[in-house]
């Protein structure tokens, strides 16, 4: 008898792949640590610009001011000329302001005491049509600005006391990414700008009741773009923050 071979055709394994589609990011919060800040945004009425805090900051979005990048990985910081301002300003603005205390006090510190940092990776990516300035990252104390970036476009400034003292990038491309850090000790204020392993600038003075702000603060509003036809919700300043950092020594 002869014997017999079965041959059988093999076939490849094919291991099972997963249908699920990434994680989407829905809010700020997952991009960016919220838990010591909180927003003033454009919306609301004049003078009394609407405010978002801890614990409603974390779950928090609003199209189109404050939102998620559809890339996932920046958050959008739109103020329109038009929008609502603060008793104390009279330009909009969608902002973060610093807090502690996982939200629930402002943060108030001196340049004298300890050390201060806050650092900025991020991209201006729109100004006002007439007015073509916003600042994208300050630090504040109980009455004033102490030191901003500025752009004024296309130049993007360090600025000090309401002048522009020192040149960043003097033809400014909307949409290019840069980082900045602040930091404040011994009455100093350092600017470090893309990396930069010295300051670019140093502002000697002392303050106190300070805190940093960060997103965008549009320079201009419907009486400065002196212009009905551009007083609408598609006339803004704008920043993508993809990180935003402060540390306290």
């Amino acid at each position: 008898m002869k014997a017999h071979t079965t041959v059988v055709d093999a076939k490849p394994t094919i291991m099972p792949t997963s249908s699920l589609p990434p994680a989407r990011v829905t809010y700020p919060s997952q991009i960016l640590n919220l838990t010591n800040w909180k927003i003033t945004l454009p919306t609301g009425v004049q003078k009394d610009a609407t405010e978002i805090e801890q614990p409603e900051l974390t779950t928090y979005n609003i199209d189109p001011w404050f939102i998620v990048v559809p890339e996932g990985n920046g958050v959008r910081f739109r103020a329109a000329v038009n929008g609502a301002t603060t008793s104390g300003s009279d330009y909009p603005r969608s902002e973060l302001r610093e807090m502690t205390n996982n939200g629930r006090k402002k943060a108030s510190w001196s340049s004298g005491i300890g050390i201060h940092t806050m650092f900025l990776d991020q991209a201006i990516t729109a100004v006002p049509k007439i007015k073509r300035d916003i600042v994208a990252g300050q630090i504040h104390d109980a009455n004033k600005d102490i030191i901003a970036i500025r752009l004024d476009y296309p130049i993007l400034h360090i600025r000090v006391d309401g002048k522009n003292l020192h040149t960043l990038d003097s033809s400014y491309i909307l949409g290019k990414r840069f980082t900045i850090k602040f930091v404040v000790n011994d009455g100093q204020t350092k600017v470090y700008y893309n990396n930069s392993s010295n300051p670019v600038y140093t502002l000697n003075k002392k303050y106190s009741d300070a805190y940093f702000k960060t997103g965008v603060y549009t320079q201009s509003n419907c009486s400065r773009e002196g212009s009905s036809s551009v007083c609408n919700d598609n006339n803004y300043g704008e920043v993508v923050v993809y990180q935003a950092t402060v540390t306290h020594q």
